[in-house]
């Protein structure tokens, strides 16, 4: 389905402006249909948290956001030695600049993506970055599940189904960065690749200590 078609979903209104209508066709083109119904559902999901709470953001901004948010797992937005939500981020900026998207806003993207998995900080920054923040959370891990109305989540689910999305979500994470496992250590994607490859043996912070070339 194009997202183009649309108006609101969920009492959210969907962003049609040039900027939003070809960040959108750079997803439907990169991305996979999986992807697309994800990255559509976080921006609901981040909206109606917004709603909920009263928080001002930029809706066409947080749109951006969150439809290039996993773009970095795709082989058009990939690269050999990043973190892919650094890889999404730089894809963003980039698109942004393209448009003459003044610095700041570049900036408060770039943070929405980027720090989209960081636990702990994400959540104490701007608006755009802890809304988008809480979408991604709450459709992959269920969190605020019990603050989504049942009419909202069928609504939104009927338009951007979730098709086994706990099965396929975690395969899906490590076909982005299975040839960059490194670019895991210090995040919770360590975990998608401990899941996913038998005796994986994680980076440890206190070895890099204990390694480390000092002489004492």
């Amino acid at each position: 389905m194009s997202v183009n078609r649309l108006k609101s979903v969920a009492g959210i209104l969907i962003p049609d402006s040039t900027i939003a209508s070809q960040a959108t066709e750079l997803l439907l083109e990169h991305g996979t249909e999986f992807i697309f119904n994800h990255s559509l559902r976080v921006f609901l999901f981040s909206s109606l948290n917004a709603k909920r709470n009263d928080l001002e953001h930029d809706s066409e901004l947080l749109y951006v956001a969150s439809v290039f948010h996993d773009l970095g797992l795709v082989p058009q937005y990939s690269s050999p030695d990043l973190r892919f939500e650094v890889a999404g981020a730089n894809a963003a900026r980039d698109f942004l600049k393209s448009h003459g998207i003044a610095k700041d806003k570049l900036q408060l993207v770039w943070d929405t993506i980027a720090l989209h998995t960081t636990i702990g900080i994400a959540e104490h920054k701007e608006n755009e970055v802890a809304l988008m923040y809480s979408g991604v959370g709450l459709d992959v891990m269920g969190e605020g599940y019990e603050n989504l109305s049942a009419a909202n989540r069928e609504e939104i689910i009927s338009y951007f189904p979730r098709n086994d999305f706990k099965k396929k979500i975690i395969p899906t994470f490590f076909g982005g960065f299975e040839h960059k496992t490194e670019t895991t250590f210090g995040n919770i994607k360590a975990d998608v690749c401990a899941y996913m490859i038998p005796n994986f043996h994680r980076k440890n912070f206190c070895d890099c200590i204990l390694h480390s070339p000092w002489s004492e």
